[in-house]
């Protein structure tokens, strides 16, 4: 099931990233501890499933 823009911001939150910079309708998020950015699209519908495994693959959460 794919995930809101609300659930991944969540969960990138959980896992040490903060927000850093807000664009229109797009958040950019570091972890400040390994420096990894990623920025988050937050639109009303469901992200896609390619953008949300990206998103995952660069804040290192997922293979």
């Amino acid at each position: 099931m794919p995930m809101t823009s609300r659930e991944m911001l969540q969960r990138l939150r959980a896992n040490g990233f903060v927000e850093i910079n807000s664009n229109g309708s797009h958040r950019k998020l570091r972890n400040l501890e390994t420096g990894r950015q990623v920025i988050v699209p937050v639109h009303a519908k469901d992200l896609k499933k390619g953008t949300e495994q990206q998103i995952l693959k660069d804040a290192g959460l997922c293979d």
